[in-house]
C-alpha cells in the first residue's frame, strides 16, 4: 500500500504545479496556462469510468493488477511525450497529452482504491490507507517539490518529465512482479460488453445534456451562477449536479449500462444503504466546516504571519496527519471498526475546541516556542524559527484527530464496497464523502460574518454530533456488514 500511494501521487503535480511552473518558464501567457489547467478535470469525475474498470480486465496479470500496470505504463508513455513536445509550439497537441496523463492518473486512484478494498482484511484496511497516503504525500512531496529543484539545477522541465516518465515504467515492472494476486473468486460481471460501452457513452450524454440544458434554465429564470448571494449560487450548483447526474444515471439504466446498475442496486439493496450515505457526508462535516476558514481566522482573524501559518499547517500540521493516519490504522488493527470511528469522531469535535480557545484567548496566550531545523523529507524547517505555542497545541491537535477519523472512514469506505464493483462503489462513495467538505463553504462564511470567530468555531462542535451520533446508533449494523463474509 505504500508503494501504491507513490505510484499513485507522482502524477499529481506534474499535471497541476510542476506543470504550471514549466509553462510559466516558457513564458506561456496566464490565459493559456489556465486552460491547460482544466487537464485536472478527470479526477473529479472520475466514477463516471469506473464501472469500466469493474467490468473490464486486462488479460496476463488479472483482475486489479492487470489495469494498474496498463495504467502506470500509460502515464510513463505520457510523461516521456510530454518531455519531447514543446507546450509553446505545439500547445494543442501538448494539452491532449497532459489530459491523457490526468486521466490515466485518476484512473490508476479508482483501481488502487478498488484494490485496496478488494485485497485488505477488516483489521488491516485502517493501517493499508493510512500507509497509503503517506506513500501519496512522499509522492507529492517528490513531484511538486523536488521536482523544482531539479528543474533549476539541470535547466530543463523536459529532462525532469523524463526522470519522471523513469520512475512511472520503475513501479510499473515493479507491479507486475511483486502485487499479491486477488482471490480468484472475484470476477466481473458477466455482461455484454458492446452494451456496457454503449450504456457507458450514454451516461455521458445525459450528464453533458443534464449539466448544460440545467444552466440555460436557471440563467432563463434569472438564477445566476456569479450572484453575490451565497444561497443562489450554491443552489444553482446544487441544480446542476442533480440534473445532470439525475439524466446520465437514467439514461445509462434505460441503455443497460448494467456494471453500474448492477452495483448500484447491490449497494442500494442494503437495507441501511441511505443512512450509511448519511453517515458517510455527516462523518467529517463538522471538520471540514471548521477548516474551511482556519487560514482566514489565523492570519485575518487572529494577526499571524503567512510563515507562521504556513509552518503551523505544512509541517506541524502534516506530520500530524501522517501520525494520526498511522496511528489510527495500528489502533483499528486491535479495535472493531465501529469503536474507531466513534473514538476518533469524538476527537475530532473535540479538537476543534482549539480554534474556539485561542479565538478566545488572542495571540501568545501560552508564549512562544523554538522549532528546531529540520528535514524529514515529507515536510522541513530550514532555519530554527519562534511560534506561538497554542497556534502549534491547536494544529496539531486538530491535524492528529482529523488523520486518525481519515483512516477510519477509508476503512469504512472500503468495508461497503462489494467486491465484485469495488472500483464503482469506491469513487462514488469517497465522491460523496467530499460532498460536505465541497459544499460548507458558503454556509461557513456566512456563519462566521453573523456569529464571530468564537461563534463559528463552537458551532462546528455542534454540526458535527449528528455523525458522531449516527456511528453510535449505527456502531451494531457497521460491524455487521464491515466484517460479513459475504463481504
Amino acid at each position: 500500500m505504500l508503494f501504491l500511494g507513490f505510484a499513485s501521487g507522482i502524477p499529481l503535480a506534474l499535471t497541476a504545479g510542476a506543470m504550471q511552473a514549466w509553462l510559466t518558464m516558457e513564458g506561456m501567457d496566464l490565459t493559456t496556462i489556465g486552460f491547460i489547467g482544466l487537464v485536472a478535470l478527470p479526477y473529479t469525475f472520475k466514477f463516471l469510468w469506473a464501472p469500466l474498470m469493474d467490468r473490464f480486465e486486462p488479460r496476463l496479470l488479472g483482475r486489479r493488477r492487470g489495469w494498474i500496470v496498463l495504467v502506470q505504463f500509460v502515464i510513463a508513455a505520457g510523461l516521456f511525450f510530454l518531455s519531447k513536445t514543446s507546450p509553446t509550439h505545439s500547445t494543442q497537441i501538448f494539452g491532449a497529452i497532459a489530459l491523457v496523463v490526468a486521466f490515466s492518473s485518476a484512473s490508476l486512484d479508482v483501481v488502487i482504491d478498488a484494490y485496496r478494498a478488494d485485497l485488505l482484511p477488516p483489521n488491516e484496511r485502517g493501517l493499508g490507507s493510512s500507509f497509503t497516503v503517506l506513500g501519496y504525500r512522499v509522492a507529492i512531496v517528490i513531484s511538486g517539490g523536488i521536482t523544482f529543484i531539479w528543474a533549476q539545477q539541470l535547466g530543463s522541465w523536459p529532462q525532469v518529465y523524463m526522470i519522471m516518465a523513469s520512475v512511472m515504467v520503475t513501479t510499473a515492472v515493479l507491479s507486475s512482479f511483486l502485487l499479491p494476486k486477488i482471490h480468484a473468486d472475484f470476477k466481473p460481471l458477466n455482461s455484454d460488453p458492446k452494451r456496457e460501452l454503449v450504456g457507458f457513452f450514454m451516461l455521458l450524454l445525459g450528464v453533458a445534456v443534464g449539466f448544460y440544458s440545467s444552466e440555460i434554465l436557471l440563467t432563463a429564470l434569472s438564477i445566476d451562477s456569479e450572484s453575490t448571494n451565497n444561497w443562489e449560487r450554491l443552489f444553482f450548483v446544487l441544480t446542476q449536479v442533480t440534473c445532470a447526474l439525475g439524466l446520465g444515471l437514467w439514461l445509462a439504466r434505460k441503455s443497460g449500462f448494467a456494471t453500474l446498475n448492477s452495483s448500484l442496486e447491490t449497494f442500494f439493496n442494503e437495507k441501511s444503504a441511505v443512512i450509511f450515505l448519511l453517515l458517510i457526508v455527516l462523518y467529517k462535516i463538522g471538520d471540514a466546516f471548521a477548516m474551511s476558514l482556519t487560514t482566514a481566522f489565523l492570519m485575518r482573524g487572529m494577526g499571524f504571519e503567512a510563515i507562521e501559518v504556513g509552518i503551523a499547517s505544512k509541517t506541524i500540521g502534516l506530520l500530524a496527519t501522517i501520525v494520526g493516519a498511522m496511528l489510527g490504522g495500528f489502533i483499528m488493527m486491535y479495535v472493531r471498526l465501529s469503536s474507531a470511528l466513534f473514538i476518533f469522531g469524538v476527537l475530532q469535535l473535540v479538537s476543534n475546541l482549539g480554534y474556539y480557545l485561542l479565538a478566545e484567548s488572542g495571540k501568545g496566550a501560552w508564549g512562544t516556542v523554538e522549532i528546531p531545523a529540520f528535514n524529514l523529507v515529507i515536510a522541513k524547517l530550514t532555519d530554527p524559527t519562534n511560534m506561538d505555542l497554542l497556534l502549534l497545541s491547536v494544529m496539531g491537535t486538530e491535524n492528529l484527530s482529523g488523520g486518525m477519523g481519515t483512516a477510519a472512514l477509508l476503512a469504512l469506505l472500503m468495508g461497503l464496497c462489494n467486491k465484485k464493483f469495488s472500483a464503482t462503489h469506491f469513487a462514488l462513495l469517497s465522491a460523496i464523502a467530499s460532498i460536505g467538505r465541497v459544499f460548507v463553504g458558503p454556509f461557513s462564511g456566512v456563519m462566521a460574518e453573523q456569529m464571530g470567530w468564537p461563534g463559528f468555531f463552537l458551532s462546528s462542535l455542534v454540526i458535527a454530533v449528528p455523525g458522531v451520533w449516527l456511528v453510535f446508533v449505527m456502531r451494531k449494523k457497521i460491524d455487521l456488514v464491515i466484517y460479513s463474509s459475504q463481504k
